[in-house]
């Protein structure tokens, strides 16, 4: 288990990522690039930095594809769910091999399931693991297809299961 798995974690139930240990996380912010700083700026709720760094980021980036989701992901942890799915549109436009698509897809699948649109979450998380199972990353494949099968889990017993 790597030290990032050890302080967050992806919760099963929801798809969100949720802090295991937020002193470490907060730590990381110290030594992390760029990237990762947007990202966790959201996960420790600190949304207006987030997003501030993520245009920062975004402006300055050469290669705008992953700067582009870690800015959606931004925006979705503040249920903007149309800046989300128009940066997230973006970044597959600039997806030009599976394993970027398939990133995007399920990055997408996270957002449609947080806007509680879980047939439409399902589809995306299913293109993804198809999508990671062609390009021979097996494990990423098998996530998307556990998130595909937890959005119609949702989607045929509502939010019972949930706390």
């Amino acid at each position: 288990m790597t030290e990032a798995e050890d302080i967050w974690r992806a919760d099963p139930d929801t798809l969100q990522d949720v802090i295991l240990d937020r002193p470490a996380v907060e730590a990381r912010l110290d030594e992390c690039p760029p990237l990762e700083c947007v990202w966790i700026l959201s996960l420790l709720g600190r949304h207006a930095e987030a997003v501030k760094e993520g245009h920062q980021l975004l402006a300055r980036s050469p290669d705008r594809f992953k700067p582009l989701l870690v800015l959606a992901h931004a925006y979705q942890r503040q249920y903007r769910w149309a800046e989300a799915g128009a940066l997230q549109e973006q970044a597959l436009r600039l997806a030009f091999t599976r394993t970027r698509e398939a990133l995007v897809r399920h990055h997408i699948g996270r957002r449609l399931f947080d806007e509680a649109r879980y047939r439409d979450a399902a589809a995306e998380f299913e293109w993804a693991s198809d999508l990671y199972r062609t390009a021979g990353r097996a494990r990423l494949a098998k996530a998307s297809r556990r998130a595909a099968m937890r959005s119609r889990q949702v989607d045929q017993h509502g939010r019972s299961s949930w706390p």
